[in-house]
C-alpha cells in the first residue's frame, strides 16, 4: 500500500465569531498518497483554500485530526508547527508574496537562513537556476514579470526540499501562456523530486492534469476520483 503523507480525519473548522462565524470545513476526511498530484476543485467558498491551510498547519482545526508526513499537528505550539512546515511543506500562492525590497536571491534565501540551512544563498541560487532565473537573481520583484515572480515563489517553496508542495491558484494572476509554463514547471518538478502536489484551481484543464481530483462543496468533500491520465 502506498504511504499516505496527508491524513485528515473528520476535520471541522469554523472561522470568525458570533453572527459572523462561518463553518468552513465540516467533517472532512482525506488521504493523499506520497507522490500523488491531487487537484482540489469546487465553487468559491467551498473550503478549498482553507483545506490547504489546514494541511500546511496555517489554520488550527476545531475538531478532528491532522497528520502530515507521519506527524500529528494537533496540539503542537505555533513555533513547532512553523518549524515542521519549514521542513516538510512548500507553499505557492496566487499572489506571489515576495518581499519587495529584497532581491530574488534574498527572497529565496531568507527562509533558509531562518531555518538554519548551512548554505542558504548557494541553495537559493541553485533553485533560481532550476526555474530558469539564473540571470535574474539580483533583480527585485518590481523588476520582474508576473511569471518571473511566480518562478521566484516556486524556487522559495522548493528550496527546503519539502515532501509536500501546496499550490493555491498558482496560475490565477498570470496570462494563459505564462500560466501554462508555470503549471508545466510545477508538475514536472513534483514528478522529478517525488513530491506530493496539492493544487487548488478553478481551471478544469489544470485540474485534469492531476492524478486525482477532490471536489468540494459547502465545506465537505463531494467526491474524490482518480483520473485516467496522470500529469
Amino acid at each position: 500500500m502506498t504511504e499516505a503523507v496527508v491524513e485528515l480525519r473528520d476535520v471541522s473548522l469554523t472561522l470568525g465569531e458570533g453572527a459572523s462565524s462561518v463553518h468552513v470545513l465540516k467533517g472532512v476526511s482525506l488521504d493523499v498518497a506520497k507522490g500523488e498530484a491531487t487537484g482540489i476543485v469546487g465553487p468559491s467558498g467551498s473550503g478549498k483554500s482553507t483545506l490547504l491551510m489546514v494541511i500546511a498547519g496555517l489554520e488550527r482545526v476545531d475538531s478532528g485530526s491532522v497528520k502530515i508526513a507521519g506527524e500529528l499537528l494537533n496540539g503542537r505550539s505555533e513555533d513547532k508547527i512553523a518549524a515542521f512546515r519549514g521542513r516538510h511543506v512548500g507553499i505557492v500562492f496566487q499572489s506571489f508574496h515576495l518581499i519587495p525590497n529584497m532581491t530574488a536571491l534574498e527572497n529565496v534565501a531568507v527562509p533558509l537562513e531562518l531555518a538554519g540551512h548551512r548554505d542558504p544563498f548557494g541553495r537559493a541560487a541553485r533553485e533560481l537556476a532550476a526555474v530558469g532565473l539564473a540571470e535574474r537573481v539580483t533583480h527585485y520583484p518590481g523588476e520582474l514579470s508576473g511569471g518571473e515572480q511566480q518562478r521566484v515563489a516556486i524556487a522559495r517553496a522548493l528550496a527546503p526540499e519539502p515532501a509536500i508542495l501546496i499550490a493555491d491558484e498558482p496560475t490565477g494572476n498570470l496570462d494563459q501562456a505564462t500560466g501554462r509554463q508555470i503549471a508545466d514547471m510545477l508538475f514536472a518538478t513534483a514528478r522529478e523530486r517525488g513530491m506530493t502536489l496539492l493544487l487548488v484551481t478553478h481551471d478544469p484543464s489544470l485540474a485534469a492534469r492531476c492524478t486525482r481530483q477532490v471536489a468540494m462543496r459547502s465545506g465537505r468533500i463531494e467526491a474524490a476520483a482518480a483520473l485516467a491520465v496522470p500529469a
